[in-house]
Protein backbone atom coordinates (compact mmCIF):
# COMPACT_ATOMS: atom_id res chain seq x y z
CA UNK A 1 0.00 0.00 0.00
CA UNK A 2 1.74 3.65 -1.08
CA UNK A 3 1.32 6.25 1.47
CA UNK A 4 -1.77 7.83 -0.70
CA UNK A 5 -3.14 4.78 -0.69
CA UNK A 6 -2.91 4.57 3.04
CA UNK A 7 -3.91 8.05 3.39
CA UNK A 8 -7.48 7.84 1.29
CA UNK A 9 -8.31 4.63 3.16
CA UNK A 10 -8.15 5.58 6.84
CA UNK A 11 -9.05 9.37 6.08
CA UNK A 12 -12.32 7.88 4.61
CA UNK A 13 -12.75 5.11 6.83
CA UNK A 14 -12.85 7.92 9.91
CA UNK A 15 -14.79 10.35 7.33
CA UNK A 16 -17.92 7.93 7.73
CA UNK A 17 -17.69 8.13 11.37
CA UNK A 18 -17.50 11.47 12.63
CA UNK A 19 -18.17 12.00 16.44
CA UNK A 20 -18.21 15.62 18.24
CA UNK A 21 -16.60 16.61 21.17
CA UNK A 22 -15.61 14.02 24.17
CA UNK A 23 -18.22 11.19 22.15
CA UNK A 24 -15.15 10.12 19.70
CA UNK A 25 -16.08 6.70 21.06
CA UNK A 26 -15.57 4.59 17.50
CA UNK A 27 -12.69 6.91 16.58
CA UNK A 28 -10.67 6.26 19.44
CA UNK A 29 -11.28 2.35 18.76
CA UNK A 30 -10.74 2.80 15.35
CA UNK A 31 -7.24 4.65 16.26
CA UNK A 32 -6.17 1.88 19.31
CA UNK A 33 -7.10 -1.11 16.54
CA UNK A 34 -4.57 0.19 14.26
CA UNK A 35 -1.96 1.08 17.48
CA UNK A 36 -2.08 -2.65 18.29
CA UNK A 37 -2.07 -4.17 14.79
CA UNK A 38 1.18 -2.03 14.49
CA UNK A 39 2.23 -3.24 18.27
CA UNK A 40 3.06 0.35 19.44
CA UNK A 41 2.70 1.22 22.68
CA UNK A 42 -0.30 3.73 24.36
CA UNK A 43 -2.21 5.48 27.19
CA UNK A 44 -5.69 6.56 27.41
CA UNK A 45 -5.80 9.41 30.36
CA UNK A 46 -9.41 10.30 29.03
CA UNK A 47 -12.07 8.27 28.01
CA UNK A 48 -11.40 9.36 24.52
CA UNK A 49 -8.42 9.78 22.68
CA UNK A 50 -4.84 7.91 22.84
CA UNK A 51 -1.18 9.02 23.29
CA UNK A 52 1.24 6.80 21.73
CA UNK A 53 4.91 6.18 22.02
CA UNK A 54 7.96 4.83 20.42
CA UNK A 55 11.32 4.76 21.45
CA UNK A 56 14.31 6.50 19.84
CA UNK A 57 17.80 6.15 19.62
CA UNK A 58 18.85 9.68 21.65
CA UNK A 59 16.71 10.54 25.65
CA UNK A 60 15.39 13.32 23.72
CA UNK A 61 11.21 13.33 23.29
CA UNK A 62 9.13 15.09 20.50
CA UNK A 63 5.43 15.27 20.03
CA UNK A 64 3.17 15.65 17.59
CA UNK A 65 -0.77 16.29 18.28
CA UNK A 66 -4.00 15.45 16.01
CA UNK A 67 -7.12 16.56 16.83
CA UNK A 68 -9.77 13.63 16.20
CA UNK A 69 -13.15 15.03 17.24
CA UNK A 70 -16.18 16.47 14.26
CA UNK A 71 -19.03 19.09 14.14
CA UNK A 72 -22.72 19.07 14.36
CA UNK A 73 -22.88 19.64 10.85
CA UNK A 74 -25.14 17.95 7.63
CA UNK A 75 -22.71 17.24 5.43
CA UNK A 76 -23.89 18.04 1.83
CA UNK A 77 -20.89 16.05 -0.06
CA UNK A 78 -22.10 13.70 -2.78
CA UNK A 79 -19.36 11.29 -2.14
CA UNK A 80 -19.46 7.68 -1.46
CA UNK A 81 -17.31 8.32 2.01
CA UNK A 82 -20.07 10.66 2.81
CA UNK A 83 -20.93 11.26 6.71
CA UNK A 84 -22.87 7.93 7.70
CA UNK A 85 -24.62 10.09 10.93
CA UNK A 86 -27.23 13.22 9.94
CA UNK A 87 -25.87 16.33 11.21
CA UNK A 88 -22.37 15.29 12.18
CA UNK A 89 -19.48 16.17 9.77
CA UNK A 90 -16.10 16.08 9.54
CA UNK A 91 -15.96 19.56 8.27
CA UNK A 92 -12.97 20.88 9.89
CA UNK A 93 -10.18 18.71 8.48
CA UNK A 94 -9.58 16.66 11.64
CA UNK A 95 -10.30 13.34 10.10
CA UNK A 96 -7.53 14.14 7.92
CA UNK A 97 -5.21 15.49 10.91
CA UNK A 98 -5.78 11.59 12.40
CA UNK A 99 -4.46 9.80 9.33
CA UNK A 100 -1.55 12.11 8.80
CA UNK A 101 -0.60 11.38 12.22
CA UNK A 102 -1.44 7.44 12.13
CA UNK A 103 0.88 7.37 8.59
CA UNK A 104 3.60 9.15 10.69
CA UNK A 105 3.17 6.53 13.35
CA UNK A 106 3.97 3.79 10.63
CA UNK A 107 6.95 5.30 9.32
CA UNK A 108 8.22 5.68 12.93
CA UNK A 109 7.80 2.18 13.47
CA UNK A 110 9.39 1.30 10.43
CA UNK A 111 12.49 3.12 11.80
CA UNK A 112 12.16 2.00 14.77
CA UNK A 113 12.34 -1.87 13.54
CA UNK A 114 15.90 -0.51 11.41
CA UNK A 115 17.11 1.19 14.48
CA UNK A 116 16.54 4.76 12.75
CA UNK A 117 14.32 6.25 15.18
CA UNK A 118 16.17 9.21 16.02
CA UNK A 119 14.15 10.68 18.83
CA UNK A 120 11.84 9.59 21.36
CA UNK A 121 8.25 10.24 19.85
CA UNK A 122 5.05 10.85 21.28
CA UNK A 123 1.93 10.83 19.12
CA UNK A 124 -1.17 12.69 20.97
CA UNK A 125 -4.60 11.77 19.50
CA UNK A 126 -6.39 14.73 21.21
CA UNK A 127 -10.58 14.96 21.53
CA UNK A 128 -12.76 17.43 21.98
CA UNK A 129 -10.59 20.69 19.88
CA UNK A 130 -14.22 21.74 18.96
CA UNK A 131 -15.60 22.90 21.86
CA UNK A 132 -14.43 21.68 25.23
CA UNK A 133 -11.02 22.40 25.19
CA UNK A 134 -9.77 18.74 24.81
CA UNK A 135 -6.19 19.89 25.15
CA UNK A 136 -6.33 21.13 28.24
CA UNK A 137 -8.67 18.21 29.39
CA UNK A 138 -5.68 15.64 28.58
CA UNK A 139 -2.66 17.95 29.62
CA UNK A 140 -5.03 18.13 33.08
CA UNK A 141 -4.99 14.39 33.10
CA UNK A 142 -2.26 12.69 31.54
CA UNK A 143 1.96 12.64 32.86
CA UNK A 144 4.29 11.85 30.23
CA UNK A 145 6.47 9.74 30.82
CA UNK A 146 9.08 11.22 29.56
CA UNK A 147 10.31 14.94 29.73
CA UNK A 148 8.97 16.44 26.14
CA UNK A 149 11.52 19.52 24.31
CA UNK A 150 8.72 20.19 21.84
CA UNK A 151 5.18 19.75 20.17
CA UNK A 152 4.26 20.13 16.62
CA UNK A 153 0.80 20.44 15.19
CA UNK A 154 -0.63 21.12 11.83
CA UNK A 155 -4.00 22.42 10.77
CA UNK A 156 -5.61 22.45 7.17
CA UNK A 157 -6.20 25.32 5.35
CA UNK A 158 -8.77 25.30 2.34
CA UNK A 159 -8.53 29.09 1.84
CA UNK A 160 -4.94 28.48 0.57
CA UNK A 161 -3.68 26.49 -1.94
CA UNK A 162 -2.17 22.76 -1.87
CA UNK A 163 1.82 22.75 -1.61
CA UNK A 164 1.51 25.71 0.62
CA UNK A 165 2.45 26.60 3.85
CA UNK A 166 1.67 29.26 6.26
CA UNK A 167 3.58 29.81 9.37
CA UNK A 168 4.24 32.71 11.33
CA UNK A 169 6.07 33.43 14.80
CA UNK A 170 4.60 34.54 17.66
CA UNK A 171 0.64 34.71 17.44
CA UNK A 172 -1.09 32.42 14.85
CA UNK A 173 -4.62 31.92 15.96
CA UNK A 174 -7.10 34.24 18.82
CA UNK A 175 -7.66 33.75 21.98
CA UNK A 176 -11.23 32.81 22.12
CA UNK A 177 -13.58 33.77 25.12
CA UNK A 178 -17.41 33.69 25.58
CA UNK A 179 -19.14 36.81 27.13
CA UNK A 180 -22.68 36.75 28.03
CA UNK A 181 -24.84 39.93 30.14
CA UNK A 182 -28.02 38.76 31.89
CA UNK A 183 -30.68 41.58 32.76
CA UNK A 184 -33.04 41.84 35.04
CA UNK A 185 -35.86 44.26 34.42
CA UNK A 186 -39.31 44.59 36.08
CA UNK A 187 -42.34 43.77 34.29
CA UNK A 188 -45.73 45.84 33.73
CA UNK A 189 -48.17 46.52 31.68
CA UNK A 190 -47.87 48.72 28.21
CA UNK A 191 -50.14 50.82 29.01
CA UNK A 192 -47.92 51.76 32.58
CA UNK A 193 -44.96 51.24 30.92
CA UNK A 194 -43.05 53.76 32.67
CA UNK A 195 -43.96 51.55 35.83
CA UNK A 196 -41.59 49.16 34.80
CA UNK A 197 -37.96 48.86 33.97
CA UNK A 198 -37.54 47.43 30.23
CA UNK A 199 -34.59 44.83 29.82
CA UNK A 200 -34.78 45.50 25.57
CA UNK A 201 -34.03 49.02 26.51
CA UNK A 202 -30.68 48.10 28.18
CA UNK A 203 -30.17 45.65 25.29
CA UNK A 204 -30.81 48.30 22.36
CA UNK A 205 -27.94 50.04 24.45
CA UNK A 206 -25.75 47.17 25.48
CA UNK A 207 -25.40 46.45 21.87
CA UNK A 208 -24.79 50.32 20.66
CA UNK A 209 -21.83 50.15 23.42
CA UNK A 210 -20.32 46.93 22.22
CA UNK A 211 -20.15 47.89 18.66
CA UNK A 212 -18.27 50.45 19.49
CA UNK A 213 -15.85 49.02 21.98
CA UNK A 214 -13.21 48.07 18.62
CA UNK A 215 -13.80 51.65 17.25
CA UNK A 216 -12.76 54.12 20.53
CA UNK A 217 -11.58 51.88 23.34
CA UNK A 218 -8.53 49.60 21.45
CA UNK A 219 -5.82 49.83 18.92
CA UNK A 220 -6.44 50.04 15.91
CA UNK A 221 -4.01 48.64 14.20
CA UNK A 222 -4.48 45.39 16.27
CA UNK A 223 -7.29 43.04 14.69
CA UNK A 224 -10.12 42.16 17.26
CA UNK A 225 -13.66 40.69 17.13
CA UNK A 226 -16.57 41.25 19.59
CA UNK A 227 -18.97 39.84 17.70
CA UNK A 228 -22.81 39.12 19.21
CA UNK A 229 -24.33 36.05 18.55
CA UNK A 230 -27.50 36.10 20.28
CA UNK A 231 -29.75 38.16 22.09
CA UNK A 232 -33.35 37.67 23.40
CA UNK A 233 -35.86 39.30 25.65
CA UNK A 234 -39.01 40.00 26.98
CA UNK A 235 -42.68 37.95 27.46
CA UNK A 236 -45.78 39.02 25.82
CA UNK A 237 -46.59 41.46 23.50
CA UNK A 238 -48.37 43.70 26.02
CA UNK A 239 -45.94 43.75 28.48
CA UNK A 240 -42.70 45.16 29.64
CA UNK A 241 -39.68 42.80 29.12
CA UNK A 242 -38.72 41.92 32.34
CA UNK A 243 -35.47 40.10 31.54
CA UNK A 244 -32.99 40.44 29.04
CA UNK A 245 -30.08 38.31 27.29
CA UNK A 246 -27.23 39.05 25.08
CA UNK A 247 -24.06 36.77 24.24
CA UNK A 248 -21.30 36.54 22.17
CA UNK A 249 -17.54 35.80 21.63
CA UNK A 250 -14.30 37.91 21.81
CA UNK A 251 -11.28 36.94 19.07
CA UNK A 252 -8.10 38.69 20.18
CA UNK A 253 -3.92 37.72 20.11
CA UNK A 254 -2.92 40.53 21.89
CA UNK A 255 -3.79 39.83 25.83
CA UNK A 256 -3.51 43.68 26.69
CA UNK A 257 -6.78 43.99 24.42
CA UNK A 258 -8.29 40.81 26.02
CA UNK A 259 -7.81 42.52 29.48
CA UNK A 260 -9.06 45.84 28.30
CA UNK A 261 -12.56 44.21 26.45
CA UNK A 262 -13.69 42.51 29.06
CA UNK A 263 -13.26 45.55 31.58
CA UNK A 264 -14.76 47.68 29.42
CA UNK A 265 -17.68 45.24 28.90
CA UNK A 266 -17.75 45.39 33.11
CA UNK A 267 -17.98 48.78 33.03
CA UNK A 268 -20.89 48.48 30.15
CA UNK A 269 -22.84 46.31 32.96
CA UNK A 270 -22.37 49.00 36.03
CA UNK A 271 -23.35 51.81 33.93
CA UNK A 272 -26.05 50.19 32.55
CA UNK A 273 -27.47 49.38 35.98
CA UNK A 274 -26.97 52.85 36.83
CA UNK A 275 -28.61 54.13 33.57
CA UNK A 276 -31.98 52.00 33.67
CA UNK A 277 -32.02 50.32 37.29
CA UNK A 278 -32.19 47.22 35.95
CA UNK A 279 -29.92 44.50 37.49
CA UNK A 280 -27.31 43.68 34.96
CA UNK A 281 -24.40 41.01 35.18
CA UNK A 282 -21.53 40.19 33.00
CA UNK A 283 -20.07 37.19 33.26
CA UNK A 284 -16.73 35.67 31.40
CA UNK A 285 -16.21 31.59 29.92
CA UNK A 286 -12.41 31.74 28.99
CA UNK A 287 -12.18 29.71 26.08
CA UNK A 288 -8.90 28.90 24.47
CA UNK A 289 -5.49 31.27 24.65
CA UNK A 290 -3.89 32.27 21.36
CA UNK A 291 -1.38 29.91 19.76
CA UNK A 292 1.93 31.38 20.28
CA UNK A 293 4.80 30.00 17.91
CA UNK A 294 8.05 29.49 19.86
CA UNK A 295 10.35 31.30 17.72
CA UNK A 296 13.31 28.67 19.77
CA UNK A 297 11.59 26.37 17.40
CA UNK A 298 11.36 28.54 14.25
CA UNK A 299 15.11 27.52 12.57
CA UNK A 300 13.73 23.36 12.68
CA UNK A 301 10.31 24.21 11.06
CA UNK A 302 11.92 25.88 8.40
CA UNK A 303 14.58 23.55 7.90
CA UNK A 304 11.78 20.52 7.78
CA UNK A 305 9.68 22.50 5.24
CA UNK A 306 12.87 23.06 3.07
CA UNK A 307 13.47 19.57 2.55
CA UNK A 308 9.97 19.46 1.17
CA UNK A 309 9.88 22.13 -1.75
CA UNK A 310 6.87 23.41 -0.34
CA UNK A 311 5.35 27.12 -1.23
CA UNK A 312 5.95 29.29 2.66
CA UNK A 313 4.72 31.99 3.31
CA UNK A 314 5.40 34.14 6.66
CA UNK A 315 1.93 35.46 7.38
CA UNK A 316 1.80 39.09 8.55
CA UNK A 317 -1.30 38.81 10.54
CA UNK A 318 -2.73 35.78 12.68
CA UNK A 319 -6.16 34.06 12.08
CA UNK A 320 -8.89 35.32 14.60
CA UNK A 321 -10.15 31.56 15.39
CA UNK A 322 -9.03 29.86 18.31
CA UNK A 323 -7.44 26.37 18.47
CA UNK A 324 -7.06 24.60 21.56
CA UNK A 325 -3.56 23.27 20.50
CA UNK A 326 -2.57 26.36 22.43
CA UNK A 327 -2.39 24.47 25.82
CA UNK A 328 0.26 22.33 24.91
CA UNK A 329 2.12 25.59 25.30
CA UNK A 330 2.09 24.64 28.69
CA UNK A 331 3.61 21.07 28.32
CA UNK A 332 6.64 22.39 25.90
CA UNK A 333 7.77 25.05 23.61
CA UNK A 334 4.98 24.73 20.53
CA UNK A 335 4.73 25.46 16.79
CA UNK A 336 1.63 25.13 14.47
CA UNK A 337 1.33 25.64 10.64
CA UNK A 338 -1.23 25.35 7.79
CA UNK A 339 -1.37 23.33 5.19
CA UNK A 340 -3.00 24.68 2.29
CA UNK A 341 -5.85 21.88 0.98
CA UNK A 342 -7.59 23.95 -1.66
CA UNK A 343 -7.69 22.29 -5.18
CA UNK A 344 -10.05 24.05 -7.98
CA UNK A 345 -9.79 21.77 -10.38
CA UNK A 346 -11.30 19.12 -8.37
CA UNK A 347 -13.60 21.40 -6.83
CA UNK A 348 -12.30 21.11 -3.31
CA UNK A 349 -12.84 25.09 -2.62
CA UNK A 350 -15.15 25.49 0.40
CA UNK A 351 -13.87 26.81 3.45
CA UNK A 352 -13.71 25.19 6.93
CA UNK A 353 -17.04 24.57 8.93
CA UNK A 354 -19.29 24.33 6.20
CA UNK A 355 -21.52 21.04 4.92
CA UNK A 356 -19.19 20.88 1.31
CA UNK A 357 -15.53 20.51 2.78
CA UNK A 358 -13.15 17.94 1.46
CA UNK A 359 -9.82 17.63 -0.11
CA UNK A 360 -7.27 15.57 -1.71
CA UNK A 361 -5.62 13.47 0.54
CA UNK A 362 -2.52 14.34 -1.03
CA UNK A 363 -1.88 16.79 1.34
CA UNK A 364 -1.62 14.55 4.28
CA UNK A 365 1.35 12.77 2.99
CA UNK A 366 2.92 16.11 2.79
CA UNK A 367 1.88 16.54 6.57
CA UNK A 368 3.56 13.10 6.99
CA UNK A 369 6.39 13.86 5.46
CA UNK A 370 6.80 17.17 7.23
CA UNK A 371 6.52 15.67 10.88
CA UNK A 372 9.58 13.50 9.50
CA UNK A 373 11.74 15.92 8.48
CA UNK A 374 11.07 17.45 11.98
CA UNK A 375 12.70 14.60 13.25
CA UNK A 376 15.50 14.94 10.69
CA UNK A 377 16.15 18.69 11.42
CA UNK A 378 16.50 18.09 15.50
Amino acid sequence: MTDLDFAMTHRRKLHQIPETSMEEVQTTEYIVSFLDELDISYERPLDTGVVAYLDGNSDRTIAFRADIDALPIHEENNIEFRSSTDNKMHACGHDGHTTALMLFAKRCLSLSERNQLGHNVVLIFQPSEETAAGANQLLNAWAPKQEIEAVFGVHLMPDEDEGRVLLRDGPITASATEYRFYINGESSHVASKHQGISAIEVLMHLTAQVAQLQHFHLDGLNRNIIHIGNLNAGEAINTVASRGYLEGTIRTYVPEDLTEIKSRLGLLAETAKTLFGADVQVTFNEGYPPVINDEVLRNTVDDALNQLQLDVIDKDKPYLFGEDFSFYQKLAPSYFVFFGSRNAQKGYTSSLHTSTFNFDESVLVSVADYYEAILNSL
